[in-house]
């Protein structure tokens, strides 16, 4: 893909673990922006394709439920920084953290192949963001993910930490 993430568009200087540009060892998530639906009022939804290593395993051939985690936490905080940015018609996406996530894990995920996520934002209140997400293996959803992500301000220890 020749199109910039959202992550290597405004952070990419960022060393998150899941999502950071600039982290050698990291997942190197890559949140793509769906194009607007048009729907008013703006619910952001995003999708990415990623593809695991044999040390993302949990055991041969299937992801770790952990980085099943970080692969939706931040495909979904990421979405939910775009929905603030576009509500807000700024230049930049506010930084976001994790207030809470909730993962169903529903079935193995294969470690070999794409595994692709999509999130959509539910509800938000300008600082406050409700999304969902999946991840998806051959076709079958094999993880979701409800979240809860909050803008930070001036004085969190997150803030324009990406």
């Amino acid at each position: 893909m020749s199109e910039l993430s959202l992550q290597e568009k405004y952070a990419p200087h960022s060393t998150c673990f899941g999502c950071g540009p600039s982290n050698t060892q990291g997942l190197k998530i890559r949140t793509m922006a769906k194009p607007d639906s048009g729907v008013t009022p703006f619910q952001a939804e995003t999708f990415a394709e990623w593809m695991g290593s044999s040390h993302h395993e949990a055991f041969p051939g299937m992801l770790n439920g952990g980085i099943i985690g970080a692969l939706l936490d931040c495909h979904s905080n990421w979405t939910a920084a775009y929905q603030l940015m576009r509500e807000k018609s700024e230049a930049h996406p506010p930084c976001t953290v994790t207030a809470d996530f909730h993962v169903k894990l529903m079935r193995p995920t294969p470690s070999q192949g794409p595994v692709s996520l999509e999130a959509r934002v539910v509800e938000s209140d300008g600082v406050k963001v409700l999304v969902e997400a999946s991840l998806s293996a051959g076709g079958k959803t094999c993880a979701t993910c409800k979240g809860t992500f909050v803008a930070v301000k001036r004085g969190h220890p997150a803030y324009h930490r990406w």
